[in-house]
């Protein structure tokens, strides 16, 4: 078991890492859009729509977005011009504050928010596109199984496009970065919302593997092509692979 496993939101409670995340984003849900806007000062809607970008030239039709929590992501697919985009989250509350977003956008016919978990995708196989994940995939109870039912369901010559918190490397940034996420982010989120929640997730962060660490394990389930785009000095990563095409 990685060190990942034993990082989760509540350690008095006796409730594996995948039912303490439900809990936790169910907890946290009604603040969860205004705290990220709050926390990454607005930035994190920059790096959807860079992720976006970068994957434009693959014109994709049918998307999965997987741990879509209240559907940011899945919104921001609509620059794609997508046929239709799924968005499953195992936080039902998370859901269903994404279903009003949806409604009142005027998405609710291409974007379908349900319930399922990332390690047992009710999908066939090469049903879609694109299948991505915002902020989602540290938070896995198995990340190479999570990240092996995402190719599975993807087509061949598929992408995978993946937005996720990281590690700066150089200081003094690193420095300051840190002492950011582990002293003002979480009391900010024990005034706003669930300071053990926010505790969590930047702990998270701080044992997530970042760039060629994470590249590899994308190389080991069976992607290819594996790239890495590091955003705000390293405060975020944007990841792109793609399944091979048939017979290769």
């Amino acid at each position: 078991m990685s060190s990942r496993s034993h990082i989760i939101p509540y350690e008095e409670l006796n409730l594996s890492k995948k039912e303490q995340v439900r809990k936790m984003f169910n907890n946290i849900a009604h603040r969860y859009d205004f705290m990220n806007r709050l926390l990454t000062l607005r930035i994190d809607t920059l790096w959807r729509r860079k992720a976006i970008n970068l994957v434009k030239k693959y014109e994709p039709k049918d998307i999965l977005d997987v741990a879509t929590g209240t559907g940011d992501f899945a919104v921001e697919m609509m620059r794609l011009k997508p046929t239709k985009v799924i968005g499953i989250d195992i936080a039902e509350v998370m859901l269903e504050l994404g279903r009003k977003k949806m409604e009142r956008k005027g998405l609710s016919k291409i974007i379908e928010l349900q319930e399922a978990d990332s390690e047992k995708l009710p999908f066939t196989d090469a049903s879609f596109d694109l299948v991505s994940s915002a902020f989602g995939v540290r938070n896995f109870e198995d990340l190479e199984k999570g990240l092996s039912e995402m190719l599975r369901v993807l087509r061949p010559d598929g992408t995978l496009l993946i937005l996720e918190a990281s590690n700066p490397e150089d200081m003094p940034f690193k420095g300051l970065y840190k002492f950011y996420m582990t002293k003002i982010c979480p009391a900010i989120g024990g005034i706003f919302s669930d300071g053990k929640a926010y505790n969590y997730l930047n702990r998270s962060v701080e044992v997530f593997p970042t760039g060629n660490a994470f590249t590899s394990i994308l190389t080991k389930v069976g992607y290819t092509n594996a790239q890495h785009y590091p955003q705000s000095m390293g405060v975020a990563s944007i990841y792109i692979a793609k399944k091979p095409p048939v017979g290769k």
